[in-house]
């Protein structure tokens, strides 16, 4: 039995892991929209290839007053969204206002970094850099 592409969600398309999401970026079939705040996408690294827009900025971690514009700028119509932040939080928030506004939107599981492991540090325990997918760091 063949794994489902996503998981079905409540308030926007589903959850789709890093794997499927890399593949379905690498075929055209969806936007990858980094919604992690500038300062983590400079400190702790970004997928190449990825509209870099925050659903909160730092500090404060206030919403971004331009977020639906960027999206909708960001996002073909008819094109699938894929969000990503961290841990898949954030970008679940992302995924549900993108959703209300007609974009198909998909989170993307384990976010970038994945979460805390045992000691409390991300990146050893799953998400995008852990799985090896293209990244980059400044």
């Amino acid at each position: 039995m063949t794994a489902p592409e996503f998981l079905p969600a409540d308030g926007y398309a589903g959850d789709i892991t890093p794997d499927q999401a890399a593949r379905w970026v690498a075929s055209g079939d969806a936007v990858l929209v980094d919604v992690r705040s500038d300062a983590e996408r400079e400190w702790v690294g970004y997928v190449p290839g990825a509209v870099p827009l925050a659903w909160k900025q730092w500090p404060g971690m206030a919403l971004n007053a331009g977020f639906d514009e960027g999206l909708r700028a960001a996002v073909p119509a008819g094109q699938k969204a894929l969000l990503l932040c961290r841990s898949g939080v954030r970008s679940i928030a992302a995924a549900r206002r993108a959703t209300e506004l007609g974009i198909e939107a998909y989170n993307i599981l384990e976010g970038f970094e994945g979460n805390p492991d045992e000691n409390g540090q991300r990146g050893h325990t799953g998400g995008w850099r852990h799985r090896g997918l293209p990244w980059k760091q400044n």
